[in-house]
């Protein structure tokens, strides 16, 4: 990383032609990637991602540029190219503040695991689901690493840096049995090292897999209808991150490009919807200490009693809103300049109990695990696949389902929302948008929605 000295001339030097705020983003990242199918290890990759990337903005008018060569020389020609872009009054830098701490409890860095034990312990998982049944042809296992070292530095005096850890283990298991194919899946990940495997019951989670995957094979195509929804906790959360999330991000609020443009507090959900997005949960696979602009993160109220409270918003975004930043500004690496990002966010928990939204169900689709699906942000309209669904019947879970599509708009779901459990758990993901793919949560109780559109393959001749 540079001197502080040399930061503080190169953010002096890029006001001079008229910019009124400039930025410089460091980056260290180095990755590791091992790959397992059918017990055998098939791949191990290693990365580092290493660079600067500079913002200039004037007003609202923003350049940006980056660079892999972090000489004096080469940032001095980045800030001189960028600052070409604008003219006007000079403006002055503040002085370049202290850093303030960053949690890195990290028990089992990725450097510091042999490769062997990493590569055992996917084996093992691998042999569980291969062993389960004798229809499954696949299984696949891969142990996902980044630790990643950022330094923030502006003209507004942040001076901060942060290290982020985050192991995923990915399980996959693919099933076959006459002439048709179904796979299953689970990803968990977490804000921590190798030490992941302590915390999770992954030999539980691969069993899961394994038994999913076998039950799609028998299960009978969805028929497309209108009807109730009860969607489960942890990964359900991706139509609230996806219909409603980015719809609050203030990408799209600034730019007109939302349903929820000039609501804040007004009614856009049930009295039993309050939703929050949290940069700061311990351990969570979306958590960072100081987001990418050298912030703070925090725990931001979204929706309160189904009342709008709030949007998550970065730097830039918050000069057009006029509204403070919220810790939301991120991006994938130096190579991307920010925007207003997820974190964690997630629906609360409610009071009522999952068995008793089943048993007051009388006929609808519980949609156990969700898959990827397609958003219109400035709309709010979905659909989503459900990967594992079954029916419910008289207050039963009964048979399962296979190829139900859930479609509607973000905005209506949230009025619909007529339960709430008290099982809040997150799934994980990667999410993209205009500064990359970033890991974030998903996450919900199990909550109940009172009419959607399904729709399936089912019933067709």
């Amino acid at each position: 990383m540079l001197e502080k000295k040399k930061l503080q001339a190169l953010l002096e030097a890029a006001l001079h032609t008229g910019a009124d705020f400039a930025e410089i983003f460091i980056e260290d990242n180095q990755s590791s990637v091992v790959r397992v199918m059918n017990g055998e290890v098939t791949s191990v990759d290693r990365g580092n991602v290493f660079g600067a990337g500079i913002r200039l903005i004037q007003e609202l008018d923003e350049v940006y540029g980056f660079t892999n060569d972090v000489s004096d020389d080469s940032l001095q020609t980045l800030v001189n190219n960028l600052s070409a872009s604008f003219s006007g009054p000079l403006h002055k830098a503040k002085p370049l503040g202290k850093a303030k701490p960053y949690q890195d409890l990290i028990k089992r860095p990725m450097d510091q695991v042999p490769m062997a034990e990493k590569a055992a312990k996917l084996q093992e998982l691998s042999n569980i689901m291969k062993a389960h049944d004798p229809r499954i042809v696949q299984a696949m296992t891969q142990l996902v690493e980044n630790r990643q070292k950022v330094l923030v530095c502006n003209t507004e005096g942040i001076y901060q840096y942060d290290v982020r850890t985050y192991t995923r283990v990915i399980m996959m298991a693919a099933s076959m049995d006459k002439g048709q194919m179904q796979q299953a899946y689970e990803g968990p990940g977490r804000y921590m090292g190798f030490e992941i495997f302590d915390e999770l019951d992954f030999k539980a989670l691969a069993k899961e897999v394994a038994v999913s995957s076998i039950t799609l094979l028998t299960a009978e195509d969805m028929v497309p209808q209108v009807m109730p929804v009860v969607l489960h906790n942890a990964f359900g959360g991706v139509i609230f991150h996806e219909a409603c999330g980015h719809p609050l991000e203030a990408t799209a609020v600034a730019k007109g490009l939302s349903p929820f443009v000039g609501k804040l507090g007004e009614k856009v959900g049930s009295d039993i919807v309050t939703a929050y997005d949290d940069g700061d949960v311990e351990g969570a696979w979306g958590r960072l200490s100081f987001d990418d602009e050298g912030m703070k993160t925090q725990k931001n109220l979204l929706i309160e009693n189904g009342v709008l409270k709030g949007y998550l918003i970065d730097y830039r975004n918050a000069r057009k809103m006029k509204m403070d930043p919220t810790g939301s500004g991120r991006r994938q690496s130096y190579k991307f300049s920010p925007t207003s990002r997820m974190n964690s966010t997630y629906i609360a928990p409610g009071k009522d109990k999952f068995e008793d939204i089943i048993k007051d169900t009388k006929y609808g689709l519980f949609a156990k695990k969700l898959g990827g699906g397609t958003v219109v942000p400035a709309t709010g309209e979905f659909n989503f696949a459900v990967m594992e669904g079954y029916m419910i019947e008289d207050g039963k879970l009964t048979r399962p389902v296979r190829g139900a599509m859930l479609i509607g708009h973000g905005k209506d779901v949230l009025f619909k929302i007529d339960k709430v459990a008290d099982n809040l758990e997150f799934g994980q993901g990667m999410c993209g948008s205009l500064s990359g793919s970033i890991p974030v949560d998903v996450g919900q109780p199990t909550i109940r929605v009172s009419s959607m559109t399904v729709g399936g393959a089912g019933g067709q001749k």
